[in-house]
């Protein structure tokens, strides 16, 4: 068996994404039930981080621990990462000390020097480019709200940055429509967009992407790294609030999530972040942990 990493959705089979969320389920519930699960006693998770985080390192470290494992925090500031030693190098080295390796970066192409460069799995725990972690427990979550996924309509309402093309993947993973609406400008990647065919369609009026949508979702309009474009965003996307006058166009049985952390009146209203009959957010937070020890589990398993 060759070593299995996890950079991006299609890293995985459908098959195998769905054994992901439904073991995702299973250890869920068996931590509710006081059940423990340890297959990582004796091996550790290397963290590196270069940008900052609340669910993610989070989620891995007590994900880790409640395995039976243990993680290491590895930030530029504090590894010879931040001075200069070449990524090949430090994947080489690191990846000899433990078990697996998550990063959170900026440039995608970080992940994939490191992942070719390393003996044990490496998880993109968030890049520039993609979010699968996040895609697995957004998926985990509307299997546990809506059932399966497959041949819904989802309607992603803001940039389309990281998020939006994990989401992309997962129209072509898991086979449902996705429309994204997004101001002019702040559009996907081409590249990313074509590679989903006819699953996903780009609009530019939040009414258009929502009506009858199953699912919508949506995140912070300037992302780590655009602080500076703050104003200019909020000019941009005037109108693309997501609030319950928006989601009244949806299907009535629609749910409504946010990766977080949610700028209350900006990309969302306050009010629907808060409303329990909509929002499945805290759930989604939540399954963050479940859904990568199940992702843990697996790579552990399938690689050699």
């Amino acid at each position: 068996m060759a070593i299995r990493h996890f950079l991006s959705l299609m890293d995985l089979t459908r098959e195998e994404l769905d054994t992901v969320i439904e073991r995702a389920i299973e250890l869920k519930a068996l931590r509710a039930q006081g059940i423990a699960t340890e297959p990582f006693r004796d091996k550790v998770l290397g963290m590196i981080f270069e940008k900052s985080s609340t669910r993610t390192r989070v989620s891995f470290e007590a994900g880790m621990a409640q395995m039976g494992g243990s993680a290491l925090f590895l930030s530029p500031r504090d590894t010879q990462l931040g001075r200069g030693e070449p990524i090949e190098d430090s994947a080489r080295v690191i990846s000899r000390m433990v078990d697996m390796v998550m990063i959170r970066t900026f440039g995608h192409n970080v992940l994939e020097r490191f992942a070719a460069h390393s003996r044990v799995p490496v998880i993109n725990a968030l890049s520039d480019s993609f979010h699968p972690c996040q895609l697995l427990a957004d998926v985990q979550t509307y299997v546990e709200h809506r059932g399966s996924p497959t041949g819904r309509v989802v309607a992603w309402v803001g940039d389309g940055n990281n998020m939006c093309h994990s989401y992309i993947n997962a129209a072509r993973q898991f086979d449902f429509e996705l429309r994204i609406a997004c101001p002019e400008g702040y559009d996907p990647d081409e590249s990313i967009v074509a590679t989903a065919g006819d699953r996903v369609s780009i609009v530019r009026k939040p009414q258009d992407a929502v009506r009858d949508a199953d699912w919508v979702a949506t995140d912070v309009w300037a992302s780590m790294g655009q602080e500076t474009e703050q104003q200019q965003r909020l000019k941009a996307f005037e109108g693309f609030l997501v609030d319950h006058e928006l989601m009244s166009h949806a299907n009535s049985e629609a749910i409504f999530m946010h990766c977080l952390p949610a700028h209350r009146g900006e990309e969302v209203s306050a009010e629907l972040l808060e409303d329990e009959n909509i929002s499945v957010v805290w759930d989604e937070a939540e399954n963050r942990l479940h859904a990568q020890k199940a992702l843990m589990e697996f790579l552990q398993e399938n690689s050699n």
